[in-house]
């Protein structure tokens, strides 16, 4: 099936395209062309085109937080959810929890990635084995110290679902974050009291990527420059940012993007509301909150380029690939670039000029 959609401006994850048209076959991009060089009318046109967006933390949708409800059902919802926010991929979150439900999760995930067209990254287990210093709202009561033999265990359960684990590297020494590796997850640290040299040899060492700056982790400080002063200081690790104003300061983050360029990138770290389970939330504003402490975003992904755009002042081409390049670069997953290039996937969506959304992924 070929489809030719004309836009008035193409981001294609590194240039703008004036006046182009992207050339589809069976759902791959097969050229991009001027429009005046057509030789087919146009299937459809839209304002701006881009490379549709990639969430890799996020907790439910709809009333569903997965831990909660660990079902198809509600990973349909949270596909739904991403999609009309403008993400091609998600990656399902669920926090420091037990055994039992952590398996449930992977289970769910397991079953839901048998269906076609799920777009389903696949599972990002943020804890248990985190500092209980910097565990936000995780329940200490989950966190532990694991030994080999208890990652292994996980792994092996996990194999082929679990796609990212959030630890903290002063709780995990080298050899479980190589053994974790090993299996092809990815490693993110966070939720970590990690002093600044601590963190650094971890990202030495090979953890590529860190979980939402600022937030629960050990803060730069003039005399002792903690895990944001490391990431800020280090070459090429990557990390995360949930731009809603509320989690971080809008000027944080622009002092954050100063420091790591493309390196940061943006997640929603979005929940649901709930009353059961370890983990209730309620939307209060376009916040949620737990007894009144923030607990989690109400963000999209498109919501998230938006912000970063509108508020940090962030050039749209960058603050697109903050939301889509970028965490495809985290994530290292085959046929997921954040990018619109000959011969890759066309995950695309069209906006207008107000940067609304009028065009989502099938």
């Amino acid at each position: 099936m070929k489809q030719i959609i004309a836009a008035n401006k193409i981001f294609t994850g590194t240039e703008w395209l004036i006046n182009h048209a992207l050339i589809i076959q069976d759902g791959m991009v097969e050229s991009i062309l001027p429009t005046v060089a057509l030789k087919e009318t146009a299937t459809k046109q839209v304002p701006l085109l881009i490379p549709a967006l990639i969430d890799v933390q996020i907790y439910g949708a709809g009333g569903k937080l997965l831990s909660v409800y660990p079902t198809v059902e509600s990973l349909q919802l949270l596909k739904d959810y991403c999609v009309k926010g403008g993400a091609a991929w998600f990656q399902p979150t669920v926090a420091t929890n037990s055994n039992e439900i952590i398996h449930a999760c992977i289970d769910a995930v397991r079953e839901f990635k048998k269906q076609p067209n799920n777009r389903c990254i696949g599972l990002h287990v943020e804890g248990p084995w985190i500092n209980p210093i910097k565990r936000g709202a995780h329940l200490s009561e989950f966190i532990y110290r694991p030994t080999t033999e208890q990652v292994k265990e996980l792994l092996e359960y996990g194999k082929g679902v679990i796609t990212m684990i959030t630890l903290a590297p002063e709780v995990c020494d080298a050899s479980i974050v190589d053994l974790i590796q090993s299996y092809g997850v990815v490693v993110s640290a966070g939720h970590s009291n990690a002093d600044y040299a601590t963190a650094t040899k971890a990202f030495n060492d090979g953890i590529g990527t860190a979980t939402h700056l600022y937030n629960a982790m050990s803060a730069l400080q003039h005399r002792e420059p903690g895990m944001v002063g490391a990431i800020f200081n280090h070459p090429t690790v990557y990390c995360s940012i949930v731009p809603d104003g509320y989690h971080v300061n809008f000027e944080a983050i622009q002092i954050a993007k100063k420091q790591l360029g493309n390196r940061l990138f943006a997640i929603t770290d979005a929940v649901t509301d709930t009353a059961t389970g370890a983990y209730p939330h309620q939307l209060n504003g376009d916040k949620y909150e737990s007894n009144g402490i923030l607990s989690g975003s109400a963000l999209t992904m498109l919501a998230c380029m938006q912000k970063l755009h509108q508020y940090c002042h962030i050039e749209l081409g960058e603050a697109i690939r903050m939301c889509s390049l970028y965490p495809a670069q985290v994530i290292q997953k085959q046929g997921i670039t954040g990018m619109l290039k000959p011969g890759q996937k066309a995950d695309w969506i069209g906006l207008n000029e107000d940067l609304t959304l009028i065009h989502s992924v099938e």
